[in-house]
């Protein structure tokens, strides 16, 4: 309560800004991430996304499919020119190649918010556990290198995948944005999602338990889902 008999929000004497992103790769035991260059990923990333049998990925991005890799590439250049968003190349370190790219978008330093964003996982990644080691990478780095408050996540709300893999991230869904932006001609309603920094410490234990190598059998298939490690470690409840 202020003076007024008000109701406040808590203070934050300790607050202080967050840090911008930098140029440092992110580096684990699956994967690197690195900033977007398009003389090192162009053609990786093209030949990544040439797997795909259709073009339904793209179907809910502002831009592709890239007919052509000069078209591709093209758009790299441009992309790797910006800082917000500032677009990323997910490195497999088994091949050495790029097989995804996402960007860190929306950064509010001041209020220690910041987005990800862009994501556009090629089949060479999708539900492996380089996409979930790059997002356990991506959390360390919001919350415990830069000392961010809220970390986003927003999709077209009729994007079932991209909610699904918000959900299973750890994000918490907050709400549709109703006609908030147009996509391709096309209304796009925008689903809120995000993870805040208190609780990252139980996430990023449910991720270290999900990533670890006796987590998998000998085909390499999950033995604990990302989920039930997430509930386990929210409610005190791990296994040790």
């Amino acid at each position: 309560m202020n003076e007024f008999q008000q109701p406040i929000g808590a203070p934050l004497p300790e607050w202080k800004e967050a840090q911008l992103p930098g140029d440092k790769p992110l580096v684990d035991r699956y994967c690197r991430l690195e900033r977007i260059d398009a003389d090192r990923h162009a053609a990786d990333l093209y030949a990544a996304y040439q797997d795909a049998p259709d073009s339904r990925h793209w179907t809910y991005l502002p831009y592709g499919p890239f007919d052509t890799f000069e078209a591709y590439r093209n758009f790299l250049i441009e992309t790797s020119e910006l800082n917000d968003p500032m677009h990323h190349a997910v490195i497999d370190l088994t091949s050495g190649k790029a097989v995804g790219t996402f960007a860190l978008m929306r950064i509010d330093a001041p209020n220690g918010v910041i987005e990800v964003g862009h994501v556009v996982y090629s089949s060479r990644m999708q539900r492996t556990r380089l996409s979930t080691e790059a997002m356990a990478l991506l959390l360390k780095y919001v919350f415990a290198d830069l000392g961010y408050r809220r970390f986003e996540w927003k999709c077209d709300s009729l994007n079932a995948p991209s909610r699904a893999a918000a959900q299973r991230y750890g994000f918490t869904f907050e709400g549709i944005f109703r006609q908030a932006v147009i996509t391709r001609g096309r209304n796009r309603d925008t689903a809120w999602y995000s993870i805040i920094d208190s609780e990252y410490p139980a996430l990023r234990k449910a991720y270290e338990r999900w990533l670890r190598p006796s987590n998998f059998d000998g085909a390499g298939h999950q033995i604990d889902k990302l989920g039930d490690c997430i509930v386990r470690e929210a409610s005190g409840q791990a296994r040790h």
